[in-house]
């Protein structure tokens, strides 16, 4: 097992910057997942920890030692790629075990090596199978048995689920946190989905145009994002955000002025800033109550998709170009609801998240009560 380390990386292909000095530290033996909307940089730093692109500026170490000019096989990583690359006139014991006979692996080794990697996963019983006679995820998990022979001292997985269906993703997110608690190597994994990187991080890496906007643990991203961009990316559905102005502020709490007048407190610490700022208002579909007397918002439903146990609606409010989404309990009075059903929605002063005018996040002096 190895940590990783960067310190002012950067990538350009000629003046087009890719990567903007990434300084970041990856625990030995932890799950780290880098997430991101498509074009943001992630793969590119997955590659270049790799060895697949060679960095431009900064230092990159693994495991203490100075790998910029070193090449990908000798960095002692391994790495699993969105394609399963299998040799298709193999069988899956050959292919697992291709890189070992390269190596001039003894063939009692490469056979300890394979079975144990073949146990792990769960294919022991597929061996003398070949790639055309799997499925999806079967042949996903050969790809990773591959990379597990080579007992690396870090695994890296560029998007590894992305050609699966829905329902084997969920199963091998599964089976990879399984994976990972085996084994206790050092991870990286990228994706674009943020409920992979929410359900498999030890720590997650959200990326913005190759630069890091926030590190931390996936309830931290949750609960307490840095920006707008980090609260609108972790959660699903996303979080409402709603344009006003700072009314008042207080110690413990500021009142923000929407654009049709309507004023909302939230409990933040909005100290360091001055009445009249503009300011946006987030709030998560799932905080949103129904009736109340203080922070409620009149709307009308304009659909509504109906989950069984949890119900969405959607609710056009004035000055947003997309509806405010509302997750309610199916069984709570919710699955009545129908287009066009007017409701009064409570905004919980606990519950609201506030931004300035450059998408920082005010610190939060309370948390949102769990839904009866």
């Amino acid at each position: 097992m190895a940590d990783v380390q960067l310190k002012a990386v950067a990538k350009a292909y000629g003046d087009i910057k890719i990567l903007h000095g990434i300084d970041l530290e990856i625990r030995d033996g932890e799950f780290m997942v880098f997430v991101g909307p498509s074009g943001c940089g992630k793969s590119t730093l997955l590659r270049s920890i790799a060895g697949l692109e060679d960095i431009t500026g900064g230092e990159l170490r693994i495991g203490g030692r100075l790998v910029n000019d070193v090449p990908p096989a000798e960095r002692g990583i391994a790495m699993v790629f969105q394609s399963y690359a299998l040799y298709p006139h193999m069988n899956l014991f050959d292919n697992m075990a291709f890189g070992l006979k390269l190596a001039k692996v003894p063939k009692d080794e490469i056979a300890t090596a394979v079975h144990n990697a073949a146990r792990i996963l769960h294919i022991e019983h597929l061996l003398d199978r070949k790639p055309k006679d799997l499925s999806g995820g079967q042949r996903q998990r050969v790809a990773i048995g591959r990379a597990i022979v080579r007992k690396p001292e870090v695994f890296l997985f560029d998007e590894p689920l992305s050609n699966l269906d829905a329902a084997l993703r969920v199963r091998m997110r599964y089976e990879f946190a399984k994976l990972h608690e085996e084994l206790k190597t050092t991870m990286v994994y990228v994706t674009h989905d943020q409920v992979e990187a929410m359900t498999l991080a030890d720590r997650i890496v959200v990326l913005s145009a190759g630069k890091i906007e926030q590190v931390g643990s996936p309830l931290e991203l949750y609960e307490h994002p840095c920006n707008v961009f980090v609260a609108g990316f972790i959660g699903s559905p996303k979080m409402n955000f709603l344009s006003g102005e700072l009314e008042a502020i207080a110690a413990d709490h500021a009142l923000i002025k929407l654009a049709d007048g309507l004023t909302l407190q939230a409990l933040v610490d909005a100290s360091s800033a001055r009445v009249g700022d503009r300011v946006t208002v987030g709030v998560r579909p799932e905080h949103i109550r129904l009736g109340g007397e203080r922070n409620v918002l009149q709307s009308t439903v304009a659909f509504v998709e109906s989950l069984g146990g949890t119900t969405f609606a959607y609710c056009p409010y004035p000055g947003l170009e997309e509806p405010l989404t509302c997750q309610f309990e199916g069984r709570n009075g919710c699955d009545r609801l129908r287009s066009g059903t007017a409701l009064a929605l409570q905004f919980p002063p606990e519950a609201l998240y506030l931004f300035d005018a450059q998408g920082q996040a005010f610190r939060r002096l309370a948390a949102p009560e769990l839904a009866a």
